[in-house]
């Protein structure tokens, strides 16, 4: 029920004012809960910032230096590149090969014996039994055809389908004629044709029909089938010699022992393929690493050597409204200031970083060569304002990578059972693990409710206790307009009773 509101019209004073004024009072206790509120909503949201911090520098150690592919990079070079090039793929050594091509692979092709005589009417649903290069079985593969297609439709279907050709029409030379202009010599003749050439290079490629449908709809594509199996070109396998071993590809692009060779032309001379370590590459892995923790640490150290600015709190309602922008956005700047200062789950978190970074890998059957960065030129900061940043004496590291670049891998990534045997990596992804695990637990992450995490759970707590403070706040409100209300209705009537006895005194005389 609404209660019936008079203002003034008796007393002259503005009730609405002076209740506005009373009810500051009164909400003193909200605007804190509000600002509580909005402290942990700023808090919940640094702590989040952080362990994106912390994932990210999990995921960079996990594709960088957590690969052994970052490690075993090569650079290969070919004596004639145009002829045979290479990469390592898997090649945990450095190699030399000899390359000798006597043949190439080429890949089959069909080609139909006479014009296309299809046309649109007719549905059909096609069958084809396709045998691949170096396969031991064929595969069966299906098109469907509508009445309404056009030859141009039944190629784009062929196509897209996984028939494994490219399908065309196209205009080819199917013979000769005298020249009209000169009869000692003679012109080709050309003629449309349909062209099927496989996606795939070798030789004992076949595609076959089997069914009426099929053969119906290929013979008016031009295409003999007399026979099951199509008419073709077969395709060859490459002839390649590796280092005096002759073997037989169905691809011109193969990988043997971890190296990818691509051969591109016939050679008349051994063809040599050499390798390095690609000391460049693995150390921009490296560098990328430690870059990233030194990013990561110090921006954790900073949040948590934040000043904290106890008189800034966040901004009321009414506070806003005597702020410009500019000044309200200082203000926030000064307030959201120190929220994680000497937080213990980040402080703890980083001492784990640090200890399992310096730490030495103990010598196990995983480990060989170096037990500590020191020993491939990283090393702390000097400059303790630093706080623990590495420092990369890139000579000694260059020097290291190319020595022994396993053994770098081994450092970080050794299979120990216990934290002093395994590897940097593992020991530093295990350590932001736990720091993330924690830190989650009191501010949880986007995908969590807020009964997840202790900050949720206080932040559920405070708008139960806002919502029944508001509820609270209209009660009162509405306390003090009746009270007024009577005020008013007292003074109404004493006016009256005044002006009576006023007008009962003046009509005596």
């Amino acid at each position: 029920m609404t209660t019936m509101r008079i203002s003034g019209l008796a007393s002259g004073m503005d009730i609405d004012q002076m209740v506005s004024d009373l009810m500051k009072a009164e909400r003193i206790p909200l605007d804190k809960m509000k600002q509580n509120k909005e402290t942990l909503e700023w808090q919940r949201d640094d702590y989040r910032d952080m362990n994106k911090l912390l994932k990210d520098l999990d995921q960079t150690i996990f594709d960088g230096i957590g690969r052994q592919a970052s490690f075993i990079q090569k650079t290969v070079t070919s004596s004639n590149d145009a002829s045979v090039s290479a990469k390592a793929i898997s090649a945990s050594s450095n190699f030399t090969s000899s390359v000798e091509v006597s043949q190439l692979a080429k890949p089959a092709s069909w080609v139909s014996d006479t014009a296309p005589t299809f046309t649109a009417g007719t549905a059909a649903d096609l069958t084809f039994n396709v045998m691949d290069p170096g396969a031991t079985a064929a595969r069966t593969v299906k098109i469907s055809i509508s009445a309404t297609d056009t030859i141009d439709n039944v190629i784009s279907k062929i196509n897209s389908s996984s028939l494994g050709v490219s399908a065309m029409k196209e205009n080819i030379q199917v013979g000769t004629q005298p020249d009209p202009n000169d009869a000692a010599k003679t012109i080709p003749v050309y003629a449309e044709r349909v062209v099927f050439s496989n996606n795939q290079t070798g030789k004992g490629a076949s595609i076959s029909t089997s069914d009426a449908s099929t053969k119906n709809v290929m013979a008016s594509l031009g295409f003999d089938t007399s026979q099951d199996t199509l008419k073709s070109t077969d395709g060859t396998n490459a002839v390649v010699k590796l280092n005096g071993f002759q073997m037989e590809k169905t691809s011109n692009t193969f990988s043997v022992n971890g190296v990818e060779y691509t051969l591109k032309q016939l050679t008349t001379a051994p063809v040599s393929v050499s390798s390095t370590t690609d000391v460049d590459g693995i150390l921009d892995t490296i560098t990328k690493f430690v870059a990233k923790y030194n990013d990561t640490i110090d921006k954790i150290n900073g949040k948590t050597s934040e000043d904290r600015y106890k008189d800034y709190t966040p901004l009321t309602d009414v506070q806003r409204e005597s702020l410009s922008d500019k000044q309200q956005e200082q203000w926030e700047e000064k307030a959201k200031s120190g929220l994680l200062r000497n937080d213990s789950l980040l402080a703890s978190g980083l001492n784990s970083l640090r200890n399992n970074m310096y730490a030495p890998v103990k010598s196990s059957t995983n480990v060989t060569g170096y037990n500590q960065l020191s020993e491939i030129g990283i090393t702390t900061s000097p400059n303790y304002l630093d706080k623990g940043k590495l420092v990369i004496d890139e000579a000694k590291l260059r020097q290291k990578i190319q020595e022994n670049p396993n053994a770098i891998y081994q450092l970080f990534n050794a299979s120990g059972t216990t934290d002093d045997t395994s590897g940097i990596g593992k020991r530093l992804r295990a350590s932001i693990k736990d720091t993330i695990t924690k830190v989650e637990s009191k501010a949880g992450n986007s995908m969590m409710t807020n009964q997840k995490f202790t900050i949720g759970k206080n932040l559920n707590d405070l708008d139960s206790r806002i919502t029944a403070f508001n509820a609270r706040m209209t009660q009162v409100e509405d306390r003090y307009y009746r009270q007024f209300t009577a005020m008013e209705t007292a003074i109404s009537k004493a006016n009256q009773q005044s002006a009576y006895i006023m007008n009962n005194f003046g009509g005596g005389q």
